[in-house]
């Protein structure tokens, strides 16, 4: 070696010449020695999370990157112990001041001359811009808060705001579970009555007396215990949007006197004797075939016209499988900022039990499997054994197959009844405890069960 060689090797083990080469890099670099704690930490890391140099050394990385994963799973820890390379594992921290930041985070060990492990390094990328980049590419997808990919959504967004626009009463009809909710939050916040009150009402929650009093409200002493006056909904709702949940559930005497709120935008509060005007738009939305009922004089005609102004049909989420990976993405964000998590991502192998499963209890359901999962997962990633067991141990049918003679739609019941019929099983028939676990209401699943011919076992009603 060269006596300008040698120089050259001795100036490169100079810690001065080693923090200049850091500091010229564009990615965040810091080491740690065998404690965790930062021995140093570049330029770009101090831009990137907001700490100076001075305060970033001598403190343990989880004390400047405060990341959830550095408790459950920390990388660098993982290196230093099994000698495992982290490749490009993207996690979120908090800056200085308290900013969320999405980076990508690579590590490595550091071992000294007799090859003993000394510390620890991390480079690490940020994804900002990245994350920008996917969220208007996502935002394609987004409408208001209803997320999808599907032409069948496409559509409806595409009409959306001029129906939003045109103060016509709006009906959505969809299985429980679809987001029938969203939309009505949708047709709202697009109308012109955007700054009045969007009012909600769950017809099928409430006996039909004490619905009656929470829709048209009640003067005093109406009955015993109205002490004072209590506006009802549509009185709450003024100048706004009153969603009426589960309106095929309406008792047909109240029907009447919805009817005449939506023909002369007029009502009588419980006791009153004074008509009072109502200034509200109506968005209704229903679980059954509103058409049906009719036929079966269980809900009146005049009215199902009345609400028909302008229809809107939701799918379920079996009809648009390719609205799964997006909706798992969505909760995902969402259930992380909930829960103070950091899940990225689902294995292949329980991303493929959710692509399989038929969702009786559609986008609600799915959201429930991912909370119960994100509980139960204590790393970065979702496995099998983190989803709920009825989707991992589900009984199987003991008949023989009967895919290739039955209709689609015959298929997709078989499928519904299979799925409902485990879940219902896991809970020995306790009807509210199911209908939790499949996201929709009791009501909801015992109409359900009525139609599929799901009984509960004469063993198991004896008991209960």
């Amino acid at each position: 070696m060269s006596e300008n060689e040698k120089d050259m090797w001795d100036a490169s083990r100079d810690p001065r010449w080693t923090s200049l080469i850091l500091d010229s890099i564009g990615d965040g670099v810091f080491t740690v020695d065998r404690e965790g704690k930062i021995t140093s930490f570049n330029r770009a890391a101090e831009e990137i999370t907001g700490f100076s140099r001075e305060e970033a050394i001598g403190q343990y990385c989880h004390e400047i990157f405060r990341a959830n994963i550095c408790f459950e799973d920390c990388p660098l820890r993982r290196t230093a112990q099994t000698k495992e390379r982290i490749v490009n594992l993207e996690v979120t921290i908090l800056s200085k001041d308290n900013r969320e930041i999405p980076i990508s985070i690579s590590t490595a060990q550091i071992v000294d001359e007799q090859g003993q492990v000394i510390g620890a390094v991390e480079t690490f990328r940020d994804l900002s811009l990245i994350r920008q980049l996917q969220e208007e590419v996502s935002g394609r997808y987004r409408f208001e808060d209803i997320v999808s990919r599907s032409k069948a959504f496409s559509r409806i967004f595409q009409v959306l705001p001029d129906i939003a626009q045109s103060d016509s009463t709006v009906l959505l009809c969809g299985e429980s579970g679809t987001g029938k909710e969203l939309f009505a939050s949708a047709i709202h916040n697009l109308s012109k009555r955007c700054k009045g009150p969007f009012v909600k009402v769950n017809c099928g929650a409430l006996p039909e007396t004490l619905l009656e009093s929470e829709l048209f409200g009640y003067k005093r002493g109406a009955f015993t215990g109205a002490v004072v006056d209590k506006p009802g909904r549509f009185k709450i709702a003024e100048g706004g949007t009153l969603f009426l949940d589960e309106v095929g559930d309406l008792s047909l005497g109240t029907q009447v006197k919805l009817l005449r709120v939506l023909e002369r935008k007029e009502y009588e509060p419980l006791g009153g004797i004074k008509t009072e005007r109502a200034d509200v738009r109506i968005v209704a939305a229903t679980n059954l075939d509103l058409e049906e009922l009719v036929a079966r004089k269980r809900f009146r005609e005049d009215l199902y016209y009345r609400l028909n102004v302008v229809r809107i049909d939701i799918p379920p989420l079996r009809e648009r499988p390719e609205d799964i990976p997006l909706l798992i993405e969505h909760f995902l964000h969402r259930l992380n900022r909930k829960m103070g998590k950091q899940v990225r991502r689902l294995s292949d192998k329980a991303l493929q039990i959710l692509l399989d499963y038929t969702y009786p209890g559609n986008v609600r359901e799915l959201q429930n499997i991912l909370e119960h999962a994100m509980i139960l997962c204590k790393g970065v990633e979702i496995q099998p054994r983190h989803l709920p067991a009825y989707l991992t141990r589900r009984t199987p049918l003991t008949s023989p197959p009967r895919s290739q003679t039955l209709a689609g739609a015959e298929i997709l019941r078989e499928k519904e009844k299979e799925a409902i019929l485990s879940v219902l099983q896991r809970s020995s028939f306790r009807l509210s405890e199911a209908a939790k676990d499949l996201g929709i209401h009791r009501s909801t699943l015992w109409r359900k069960m009525k139609r599929l011919g799901i009984e509960k076992p004469r063993s198991v009603a004896k008991s209960q």
